[in-house]
């Protein structure tokens, strides 16, 4: 089964202005090589400590991260064993060794397991059992139907943009947008459940610290269908590099009625610029029509709803390329 890119769009009528302009440049570095065309996966995690920020800063003193990143391991197909395919699809990969493959993203408990309960651990293994061959609705993930991917499978699928404006960092999926409020304010109702949760955040150094409230429950971490309840809590953890190149993403995941403990998924990502080539999934951008002899790139918006397009679609037939009217 292919799940669907969606619409990644709702940021501007959200937030309404342009992202904040950094009052330092990005110190000089050493030009990177242009990626080579199509998909390539790490299988390293590199380790990235929390710290001090000594990188530019914006207008509003938080560290510049704004720009497009990627997770380097692998997509959602699945969540412990990240490159080794979805259920029924073992990937060439699924072969080797287990050390010759990216780790768990589970980095606590060190088994690299989650340690659901046991009725949550029969629920999961009866979607991975129906997923290849979907006999009911419920075996069909929420992703394919357009769906937004949640937390934290909208970091595994496709690459994104990350803008921040004065007491907010947003984050531009592929499926769905997140905004991250950098200031206290009310919280939300408990009755009030959204696909991406309600996240409140500020930083500490180098390290954007988030809390997620508010899930409802119906997204689902892969093709696996690990999942959490609308009961969960998340902490989320961006700890990024000095140079802005890198950051990890640790995120403790707390739900009673799921798991016997909290336990902890560590993403890998890194930056994509300029100066790599758009590869349709890291880096997926399209050229700006603007005269200029600097490149510049931005993400299309993507409609995707319920039954509407086909894969790497936007509209119905609607090209990413060429005159609308034409197709």
């Amino acid at each position: 089964m292919i799940a669907r890119r969606t619409l990644a769009a709702a940021l501007l009528l959200t937030v309404g202005t342009l992202p904040q302009i950094a009052l330092a440049q990005q110190p000089a570095a050493t030009t990177p090589q242009p990626t080579a065309p199509g998909i390539r996966w790490s299988k390293e995690v590199v380790p990235i400590a929390s710290g001090e920020w000594t990188g530019p800063r914006l207008a509003d003193g938080q560290p510049d991260v704004q720009g497009f990143w990627s997770n380097t391991i692998s997509n959602h197909s699945n969540f412990t064993d990240p490159q080794a395919g979805p259920p029924g699809e073992p990937s060439g990969t699924a072969k080797l060794p287990r050390d010759q493959r990216a780790p768990s993203r589970v980095s606590d408990p060190a088994d690299g397991e989650i340690p659901y309960r046991p009725e949550a651990r029969a629920l999961q293994a009866d979607f991975a059992r129906n997923f290849a061959n979907p006999t009911k609705p419920e075996y069909i993930e929420p992703l394919a139907r357009c769906a937004p991917a949640g937390v934290p499978k909208s970091f595994m699928w496709h690459g994104y943009e990350l803008r921040q404006y004065p007491g907010y960092v947003v984050l531009l999926f592929d499926s769905g947008t997140r905004i991250i409020r950098l200031e206290d304010g009310p919280p939300l109702a408990d009755s009030i459940k959204l696909w991406n949760g309600d996240s409140r955040g500020h930083w500490e150094g180098n390290t954007l610290v988030v809390s997620v409230r508010n899930n409802n429950g119906k997204a689902l971490f892969g093709r696996y269908g690990d999942f959490m309840s609308e009961n969960g809590t998340v902490e989320e953890r961006y700890v990024f590099d000095p140079e802005g190149k890198r950051f990890n993403y640790v995120a403790t995941f707390t739900d009673p009625t799921v798991y016997t403990r909290p336990w902890t998924a560590t993403i890998p990502n890194r930056r994509y610029t300029d100066a790599d080539e758009p590869d349709g999934w890291h880096y997926d951008v399209q050229p700006v029509n603007i005269a200029s002899d600097t490149p510049r790139y931005e993400h299309h918006e993507r409609i995707c709803v319920e039954n509407n397009g086909p894969f790497g679609g936007g509209a119905v037939g609607v090209p990413f390329d060429g005159a609308v009217i034409a197709r």
